[in-house]
This record gives C-alpha cells, structure tokens and sequence, in this order.
C-alpha cells in the first residue's frame, strides 16, 4: 500500500510514513483529528493520501502543546495556524516567567540556606504580580504618611520608587524582593519612617525657605563629594583638617535652607541628621535599586561623616 496507485493507507502504512506508533494514530483517529476515509471489509481503517501531511501537521501542534480540540479547530480551518500560535506564544511567555522565578527562588533558598519556612514565604512573595507588589508597597506608603503634610516631591519620589521584577530576575534580585517585602510590613521600620517624616515637615516650618527638589538633589552631590573627598584623602571628621570642609558644608546648608549659621543652627543641622540616618531608610532604596537595575544610592557614608564632624567641631 505503499505506491501512490493505493488509493487508501492503512494504519500501519501511515506508522512507517510518519514515524508515529499505531497506537498514537488510533488515538488521534478516534478523537476526529483524522479520520478514516473508509473501512476494509473486515473493519479495519484505510486513510486517504493526505493523511501523512494531516498527521505531520498534528503532530507539530501536539509537541508544541496545542490541545487535540484545538487542532480539530486548526485541520477544519476554524482557526488558522497562526491565530493558535499567538495565542500559545502567550502562554509559554507566562510559564517561562514563571519557571524563572522557581529558578531563582530555588537558587536563593540554596544560596540562603533557608527554613522551610522562608522557603514557603519566598515563594509566595516571588509569584506576586506585578499589580501585587506595587500594591503591598502602595499600602506601606499609604499607612505610613497618612494624615502628614508630606513634602509633595518627596511622596512623589517614595511612589516612583516602586518595585519591578524584570522578566528574568536573578537571585540577588528575588533575595532584595524577599527583604524588601519583609521590610515594608515590619512596624518598627514604618514608625521609624513616619518619625523622620515628621521631624522633616517641623524642619521645613523652620527653615526660613523651601528649596525646590533640583536644588536639593544638587546640595546631597556635593555633600557627597566633599565628604568622600575627605575620606579618601584620610582626613578624619574629627581632625583639624576636616574643618575647612565642615565649615562650607554647613554653610551650604544654612544657605540651602535659609537660616544663619551659626551654634543653634549645627545643633539643629546634627539633629536633622541623627533623625534622617536609619540605615533602614538607605536599605530600602538599595533595595529598591537591586531589583530595579538602578544606580546603588551611597549617602550614608557622607551623612555620617557630616554627624561625626559636627559632633567633634
């Protein structure tokens, strides 16, 4: 049954055609994906000609995970091949996803040497979507200032600042999603947060002026600078050498904020200063940079050289 003058191929021919076992073909006859197109007198299933490309076609579809309804649908032309591979593509992007988060969940378990039940909260958190976490971190932001006069920019920085898994997270990125969603819903951290918030809006209605959030960023660079200048060069925040750069730092600042300079206003600026600096509140924007893919922020080694400096002058 072989040559093309054998109008019909049995079931075996059509397993040496294409490869597949009789059984598979059975299967596949017996769901309507390809049917018979007559029977010999015994009963037994004869296929036309177009069987072995039909069985090809199906047997592409099956590997790439088309369900058989589905490819009825594709072989009666309901739908056309690439409609159902649109749709499938979707589908393998999302358990792709998600097996990459299993991977890199599994990987800072082993990495962590976690409890079973880290291992449980890891993986909870990890399947979050995205809609989810922005929601968590949404609610810290809510419950935290609620009821504040919070400085406008600064609530907008605190929501810009959301955090977005990519597509591919690595482990260090999971591991900073774990510690972040941990972090967002510890209370001490988010009464620290709110004190600080306070003492910032008491610290505005002092200040004799209100710079904007450019002259703010540009005050913190420089701050940076200095300080780290000073470290690299040895200078200690408590040498007579470490003078000159506290003077014109605090200088800035009376300037930036518009107050004189002077005993009460140092006093004032290391108040600011112990208040603002939890390692906490740096934690959670290294954090945020990890699983973001944004520059590491680095002010706490500048804020306590500053605090240290004003103590000792």
């Amino acid at each position: 049954m072989d040559g093309d003058t054998t109008p019909f191929h049995s079931i075996g021919d059509l397993a040496r055609l294409t490869g597949l076992t009789v059984k598979t073909i059975r299967f596949w006859s017996d769901a309507g994906v390809v049917q018979p197109a007559a029977r010999t007198p015994a009963g037994y299933r004869l296929y036309d000609h177009d069987a072995p490309a039909r069985l090809g076609l199906v047997r592409t579809l099956r590997e790439l995970g088309v369900g058989l309804a589905t490819v009825r649908q594709v072989l009666e032309r309901e739908v056309t091949v690439a409609e159902v591979a649109a749709v499938h593509a979707e589908a393998l992007d999302l358990q792709i996803r998600t097996l990459q988060l299993r991977r890199a969940v599994l990987r800072a378990v082993a990495g962590r040497g976690s409890t079973p039940e880290e291992t449980e909260l890891m993986h909870k958190l990890a399947n979050l979507s995205d809609q989810e976490r922005r929601r968590l971190v949404g609610d810290f932001i809510d419950s935290t200032f609620e009821g504040l006069d919070v400085d406008p920019e600064f609530l907008a920085t605190m929501r810009n600042g959301m955090p977005e898994l990519p597509e591919e997270p690595t482990t260090a990125q999971i591991d900073a999603w774990v510690e972040l969603a941990e972090l967002v819903q510890d209370d001490a951290f988010r009464a620290a947060m709110r004190r600080a918030a306070v003492d910032q809006i008491q610290a505005r209605e002092q200040a004799g002026s209100r710079p904007g959030p450019e002259e703010a960023k540009q005050l913190a660079a420089l701050i940076q600078e200095r300080t780290a200048q000073a470290r690299e060069a040895g200078i200690g925040p408590g040498t007579a050498e470490a003078r000159p750069v506290l003077d014109d730092l605090v200088a800035r600042c009376a300037e930036w904020t518009g107050q004189e300079n002077g005993p009460e206003f140092r006093q004032w600026l290391l108040d600011r200063l112990e208040i603002g600096h939890d390692a906490r509140f740096e934690r959670y924007w290294q954090l945020i940079a990890v699983i973001n893919g944004w520059p590491m922020p680095d002010m706490g080694p500048a804020t306590e050289w500053l605090a240290a400096a004003l103590r000792a002058a």
